[in-house]
């Protein structure tokens, strides 16, 4: 009779629509973790058989906006260290009292269900990636909540890559299954390959670049993090060990230029590299389709979804050993994995191999094969998949219970 009731229950509950609660301080804004969330709770939303609350100090409203509701949470900015745990306090109550069946945090909370690892343990990016020698109060309080999100229940911890699953592992040894890898996606019309000619010709034009230099992007909003110190060192070699390759370099991204427009005159190529500052988000598809190759170097990047957004339109893409999309890289196939980028020789042939004429388009077919592969909508199947598994387990009594 006992189990009788409980069919009968998940029954009656399951022909109501499930609520699950999105947490991140800021939602569809610029950035690989807002984008991350958007994407991913929009492709979400779509089937219907859920209703999405998101959580957010600041918000951009998406194409899918009237299937999800928005909810305000305040943050405390000052002092600085009250900003992790502020958010984390303020958005747990407001969870709470709407009342969700799942909740899906791409930021550190107290109690979450799952938790999207965008980044790596706070204190190993401090020490590690960071090089600081000491934790600020500020790292002190987010590395406490990370510390109680941890230890208070969180079921799933979704891994982008399995350097960030590795990176998290070793910080807390949890039960691996509970990590699982759930990598970014992009949107399968975006998928489209390099633009034709007289689209190729006029955004270049745009940024004053010839017609027929093969041309490398590089889009970041943190040049230092993103390696472009080491990109532009490999290009100068390239210059003076390959004096008849021609190349131009095509940097976005709106961090301070002066320190690499001099780095790149130390290398020797000033005249090859052009920084076009900020520009939207939607404009990158444009620059992507008009380039033959995307570089970057990070030091550290969990994932780095420009890496496929770029294979998307094309472009093979040269990678360091440290970025999380390392994941979708078969060396000389659709990209090249750097793991010595500090190695200027290195990267010289690298990009020497990768801008060969014969063998660039083949590199540029087997990139956005590997992009069809990552779809949002892969993407959103996975993580449904685990918001039921977290629904049945909450509705299955425990062993020990009553």
């Amino acid at each position: 009779m006992f189990t009788e009731n409980i069919l009968h229950e998940r029954k009656q509950k399951d022909t109501v629509k499930r609520k699950v609660a999105v947490v991140i301080p800021k939602y569809g804004l610029l950035g690989g973790a807002e984008g991350f969330a958007a994407a991913l709770t929009e492709n979400l939303a779509r089937n219907g058989s859920l209703e999405f609350h998101v959580f957010a100090n600041r918000h951009q409203k998406g194409k899918d906006k009237e299937q999800i509701h928005f909810h305000h949470v305040p943050i405390l900015p000052f002092p600085r260290f009250l900003k992790t745990p502020s958010f984390a306090f303020f958005s747990q109550r407001a969870v709470a009292r709407t009342g969700v069946d799942v909740i899906h945090a791409h930021d550190r909370l107290y109690r979450p269900d799952l938790y999207t690892l965008h980044g790596i343990p706070h204190r190993i990016w401090v020490r590690e990636i960071r090089k600081k020698h000491h934790l600020s109060l500020f790292d002190r309080a987010t590395a406490r909540v990370e510390e109680r999100m941890v230890a208070g229940g969180c079921r799933y911890f979704l891994a982008v890559s399995h350097l960030t699953r590795d990176i998290f592992l070793r910080e807390y040894p949890l039960d691996p299954e509970y990590v699982p890898v759930v990598p970014p996606g992009v949107d399968s019309d975006a998928v489209t390959g390099r633009g034709n000619e007289a689209e190729r010709r006029a955004l270049r034009r745009r940024f004053g670049i010839s017609a027929t230099s093969p041309l490398i992007v590089f889009a970041a909003m943190n040049f230092d993090i993103k390696g472009l110190e080491d990109l532009l060192q490999g290009l100068g070699r390239l210059r003076t060990r390959h004096p008849e390759q021609s190349f131009h370099l095509l940097a976005v991204g709106g961090d301070n230029r002066r320190p690499y427009m001099q780095a790149a005159a130390r290398a020797g190529i000033g005249d090859r590299v052009t920084f076009t500052g900020a520009v939207p988000r939607e404009e990158l598809a444009a620059i992507y389709a008009a380039g033959d190759l995307y570089a970057m170097l990070s030091k550290f990047d969990t994932f780095g979804m420009v890496v496929l957004e770029a294979m998307a339109k094309g472009l093979p893409a040269v990678i360091s050993g440290t970025v999380g999309a390392r994941d979708l890289i078969k060396n000389g196939v659709n990209g090249y994995v750097i793991e010595t980028p500090r190695d200027a020789d290195m990267v010289a042939e690298v990009l020497f191999q990768a801008l060969r004429p014969e063998r660039n388009p083949l590199l540029s077919n087997a990139a956005m094969a590997t992009a069809r592969e990552y779809s949002w909508e892969k993407t959103a199947v996975k993580v449904a998949a685990i918001y039921e598994k977290i629904i049945l387990a909450k509705m299955t009594p425990s062993p020990t219970g009553p």
